[in-house]
């Protein structure tokens, strides 16, 4: 059964994992079928105690990398409660960690991003969007600081406890997610720069800032500095896209048996990343916060 059940996963994963489809076929009836057989077959693994490693189950429909199938099972272990998101640095909201939520789940919330391009194509696209096109998501266009962030997602209508929030803004990532505090989510996916190597250390905080700066790497903070602030928060870390800069945390006290906390060295695996860390040689003297 068990076996069964582990072979048709991997055939369901290969058939929703379509980012070379156009964007059309990322919403169609097969692509919705084959991704609600997956979340219920994960259902069925974890009720017969073999569930999936979180690193197995990764795949893209709309995101820029594998967070999609990530997430997917990450709500299967913990179940949804009320479908609701704030993506911060959503660019136009299409290619986001949040949209698949949006359209092949049935999810609402907020996208913000600085630009008005982006906005308005996402605007365009979701309110024609015939699975949103009714009650489509909310955009909102700003310049995201941590002065601002809760007034920003307060003023349009979330607050209290939320399933998801995904932070990317190339920059203030850390910042901003220390100072949100107008909800709770229950899971959460932010960048971290895997530049930095195992250093704890984050740049200072700028509400000026703007991508890319001084230098295109001097920005952010890094995997172990972001792990601590979110157990500041409350948070565990769980895992992170297959290049290991997106990192995920899942609120403490909600499936740890599932998900349980793995160290920040994990997320360096990638062969990616030896190389990555070489870019931090030429700015390792610069100024940091030590946290």
């Amino acid at each position: 059964m068990i076996g069964r059940i582990k072979r048709g996963l991997k055939d369901l994963a290969a058939r929703t994992a379509n980012s070379v489809l156009p964007d059309i076929q990322k919403s169609s009836p097969q692509v919705k079928v084959a991704q609600k057989q997956l979340y219920h077959t994960y259902r069925q693994m974890i009720a017969a105690g073999n569930p999936p490693e979180l690193a197995e189950t990764g795949f893209r429909v709309f995101s820029q990398f594998d967070e999609d199938g990530l997430l997917l099972y990450i709500f299967a272990c913990i179940g949804v409660e009320k479908r609701l998101f704030v993506d911060i640095g959503a660019g136009d909201g299409i290619n986001s960690n949040c949209a698949n939520l949006a359209i092949n789940h049935g999810w609402y919330g907020l996208f913000i991003d600085g630009s008005e391009a982006n906005v308005e194509r996402g605007r365009r696209y979701y309110a024609a969007h015939p699975d949103t096109i009714l009650h489509p998501p909310r955009f909102e266009c700003a310049f995201v600081q941590r002065e601002n962030i809760n007034d920003i997602i307060g003023k349009n209508g979330l607050s209290g406890v939320i399933d998801f929030v995904s932070i990317d803004i190339d920059g203030n990532d850390y910042w901003v997610w220390d100072a949100l505090s107008v909800v709770q989510p229950r899971v959460v996916i932010i960048e971290t720069h895997i530049e930095f190597g195992r250093d704890s250390i984050v740049v200072p905080y700028d509400k000026d800032y703007s991508y890319p700066g001084k230098h295109p790497d001097y920005h952010g903070a890094s995997p172990v500095a972001m792990a601590k602030l979110a157990r500041q928060k409350g948070y565990r870390l769980v895992g992170s896209n297959v290049y290991g800069f997106n990192t995920i945390y899942v609120k403490r006290g909600i499936g740890e048996d599932l998900l349980p906390e793995v160290p920040v060295e994990s997320v360096f695996a990638h062969p990616r990343n030896a190389e990555r860390m070489k870019r931090y040689e030429p700015i390792k003297d610069w100024e940091y916060v030590q946290v």
